[in-house]
């Protein structure tokens, strides 16, 4: 199963490269404006928010909802192709993705984190690092036109489906109810950890700027486009390392390494923010997406994991009221941002992740 597991997040990973490396850039080729590129990429994460809340009323996370999710996410992908040129249909295209992608992802996490566990799950988790930085370096050769990358989008997709599938069908016979009879124990609230929610959503704010308008925002400084992907590259080449090495660190204080984190977060906007032109403190900022995204990922879905008997529903949860809700709002922001005050764009970035810092640290008392 490990070998699926990590086959799995290098497809998925590769998918989510093309996605947010290269989906901004061909839009802004194609034509759209900053602002209609924010609310392409908002509607998928405010999607995956309202996912969550289905579950709350009996909607279960099943194998055969698992298999729905991945038909619905290889379609959106292929809507992406006919789609490209024209904002409705082109939205709709991505909803459909977005939907796909919210219901995988924490079905699959729950398998590893069961099977692998806390400490060896990095380890695994790493393949989709390579995944996403091997997309980044072979596209970035064949971009020739916006139809290029749309095509690599959708072989992805289907890759990611067909792991996907495999894994699904190994755990068949899994049970449906992950909470046994003592339901009880798995109701599900975020009402006693509500700042621990809160500094989950603006840790995702935090990154609208980043995930969404990164590539443009160096390009339009000066910063070519292969040497964009470098940066890219980098950033997840410090993130392969943090997996690798990370498990010590998660048997220390997780609620500690979460603010820890959304800090490191904050100077690296600033960064961001306060040199564009720089590739040396560009690529310093790169380096720490080891701590912002690795060591804090891992961090947060093990926090989950300790803190709730529905597993399932709290990582449902947690992917949709970050990347979700947080995605959304990070998005939708970041397009405004970029459109009326781009100088502008990390530091309200960075005001997140300061916001996260604060909310973990009141979650840590």
């Amino acid at each position: 199963m490990s070998v699926l597991i990590a086959s799995f997040y290098f497809f998925y990973f590769a998918l989510i490269g093309v996605h947010v490396i290269f989906v901004p850039k061909i839009l802004s080729m194609v034509g759209y404006a900053p602002a209609a590129i924010g609310v392409i990429f908002a509607s998928a994460p405010l999607v995956r928010f309202a996912i969550p809340f289905l579950f709350l009323r009996g909607f279960k996370l099943s194998q055969k909802t698992f298999f729905f999710a991945l038909i619905l996410m290889g379609l959106g992908a292929a809507g992406f192709y006919p789609a490209l040129e024209h904002f409705w249909p082109l939205l709709m295209a991505n909803i459909l993705f977005g939907i796909g992608l919210a219901l995988i992802l924490p079905y699959i996490e729950v398998i590893a984190l069961e099977q692998i566990g806390k400490e060896r799950y990095g380890k695994i988790r790493l393949f989709g690092s390579f995944g996403f930085i091997a997309i980044a370096l072979v596209l970035v050769k064949y971009l020739s036109t916006p139809y290029v990358g749309i095509v690599f989008l959708i072989v992805m997709a289907l890759l990611t489906m067909f792991f996907g599938a495999l894994i699904g069908w190994r755990e068949r016979h899994s049970p449906s109810d992950e909470c046994g009879a003592s339901h009880e124990e798995c109701r599900f609230s975020i009402r006693n950890h509500i700042p621990l929610w809160i500094g989950f959503f603006l840790m995702q704010v935090s990154f609208g700027p980043f995930y969404n308008f990164f590539t443009i925002y160096t390009t339009d400084h000066g910063v070519s486009l292969d040497t964009t992907v470098w940066l890219w590259s980098f950033g997840v080449i410090a993130e392969i390392i943090m997996f690798y090495f990370q498990g010590k660190l998660l048997r220390r204080n997780l609620h500690a390494l979460l603010w820890i984190t959304a800090f490191i977060t904050t100077l690296r906007w600033f960064l961001v923010a306060l040199f564009p032109n720089s590739l040396v403190v560009l690529f310093a900022s790169q380096s720490l997406h080891a701590f912002s995204f690795a060591l804090f990922h891992t961090a947060a879905i093990s926090v989950l994991f300790s803190l709730y008997k529905a597993r399932r529903l709290s990582q449902q949860f947690f992917f949709g009221i970050s990347y979700g809700l947080g995605g959304f709002v990070g998005a939708l922001g970041a397009g405004v941002v970029y459109q009326y005050a781009p100088a502008y764009l990390f530091i309200a970035g960075a005001i997140a992740a300061l916001g996260a810092t604060l909310a973990f640290l009141m979650n840590n008392r």
